[in-house]
């Protein structure tokens, strides 16, 4: 990268008017924010089934619908959105990107047709790549290194939060209302909090949690790219996070269909089941991934790899578990730990990705890791699990579904070891940054 000049250090926080007090508003803000986007978002899985039904689709066109034709946009669209807000405001992004997947998900309650249900789900795509980076790089600038793997611990709350409303509330709606009405009822609220959020929503300058001076240069995506992939931390840690969810947003998306086909249960009580075990489960991993991470980092840098690679490891049976009996009591138990596990990766992987970038390319960062996230992930889990589960189907009819998501699980153990690889140049890594000048 090119030289350029550095302006003078930033002034404390408390000069530029951010109080600890709203620091935490804006964080929490943020992370009702990260709770719509996964509401909106995975709502889709628990209505799978009746959209089926309604329109006659099959299982690798309901994979498109809930994982590629959301991914593909989701995680293209990212970067260059997240490199917008790197150079302009991040809350304007934020607003805009908030307003246009609650629309979309609105929408689709009116989709007659799979031609439109997917147009309207690439929308929802589209405006969601505009939701995460930029809040990542917001939470970075308001809280400092030591805080901030809890910060995005809170924030990664979201995810279970999120799925917890959407299956819970979907499930029922879906149930009394049905599908369409289902998709308006979760979509509007967005429009209200993208209001709020555009009135009370203030932007610390960049690099102020950390009292880095200010760049008077920006970096273009393919700079971002090339700084991050040098650190081979990074690669694994995006590689690993990228082939645990995967396995996540197979389990997201299929466990609905899973239990009501393999179990035969029904829309309202699988959504409330499930919103239990993701939302409270999921939510205490993705809590605990964060303060654990801080507490281990404080001692060894290490320790915000070597935590999901631990997680990672102790899953993988209790996910065997699940797919292999017959028991659907013991089934749901057997989710609980997977699901803590899962999530525990999260806040440290982020934490770990904005360690690794300078505060002029944070938001840029974010994105770089969803890319890589979303694309293995999403776009092709829950696909490539529909693919199975079909091709599966001659041989062991309704329940093929149940051994396409044991077979989309094993990526977990390879996941373990690459976070394991992170953990041994970490610190190289973290020292290479903290030295930088541009």
């Amino acid at each position: 990268m090119s030289p350029a000049k550095v302006a003078s250090p930033l002034p404390s926080p408390s000069s530029d008017g951010f109080s600890r007090h709203y620091a935490r508003y804006a964080l929490g803000l943020l992370s009702v924010v990260y709770i719509v986007n996964f509401v909106d978002r995975q709502v889709l899985s628990i209505l799978l089934e009746s959209i089926k039904l309604d329109l006659g689709l099959s299982d690798v066109e309901l994979g498109l619908l809930s994982g590629t034709a959301f991914g593909i946009f989701y995680a293209t669209l990212g970067v260059p959105i997240a490199r917008l807000a790197d150079i302009s405001s991040r809350k304007v992004v934020i607003v805009a990107s908030l307003t246009l997947w609650s629309l979309m998900t609105a929408l689709c309650g009116s989709a007659a047709s799979f031609a439109a249900l997917l147009m309207y789900r690439i929308g929802v795509g589209v405006g969601e790549a505009g939701g995460s980076p930029p809040s990542q790089a917001l939470i970075s600038d308001f809280f400092p290194e030591e805080r901030r793997g809890a910060a995005l611990g809170i924030f990664s709350l979201g995810v279970p939060i999120g799925i917890l409303i959407g299956l819970l509330a979907g499930g029922w709606l879906d149930q009394s209302l049905g599908w369409r009405t289902a998709f308006v009822v979760v979509g509007l609220p967005g429009l209200l909090l993208s209001v709020l959020l555009a009135l009370t929503l203030r932007e610390p300058p960049r690099g102020m949690a950390d009292g880095l001076p200010t760049e008077s240069r920006t970096y273009t995506a393919r700079e971002v790219i090339a700084f991050l992939w040098r650190a081979r931390s990074f690669r694994y840690t995006a590689l690993a996070s990228g082939l645990y969810s995967f396995t996540g947003y197979s389990f997201v998306t299929w466990a609905p269909s899973f239990l009501k086909r393999s179990h035969g249960m029904d829309s309202g009580e699988v959504g409330t089941w499930l919103a239990l075990i993701i939302g409270i489960g999921g939510g205490v991993g993705a809590y605990a991934g964060g303060w654990l991470s801080d507490r281990w980092a404080s001692r060894d840098v290490r320790g915000r790899s070597l935590l999901p690679a631990l997680a990672m490891l102790a899953s993988v049976p209790f996910w065997f578990g699940v797919y292999l009996n017959q028991n659907t009591a013991l089934v749901l138990a057997l989710m609980v730990p997977p699901a803590a596990f899962g999530l525990m990766y999260q806040a440290p992987a982020l934490a770990v990705t904005q360690g690794l970038s300078t505060p002029a390319m944070r938001a840029t960062a974010g994105a770089v890791l969803l890319f890589v996230i979303n694309i293995i992930g999403l776009a092709m889990g829950p696909a490539l699990t529909g693919w199975i589960s079909d091709l599966l189907a001659p041989r062991f009819g309704a329940e093929s579904l149940r051994y396409a998501l044991l077979i989309v699980s094993t990526p977990l153990l390879v996941a373990s070891y690459l976070f394991w690889r992170a953990s041994k140049t970490l610190a190289a890594d973290l020292e290479y940054v903290r030295s930088y000048r541009p």
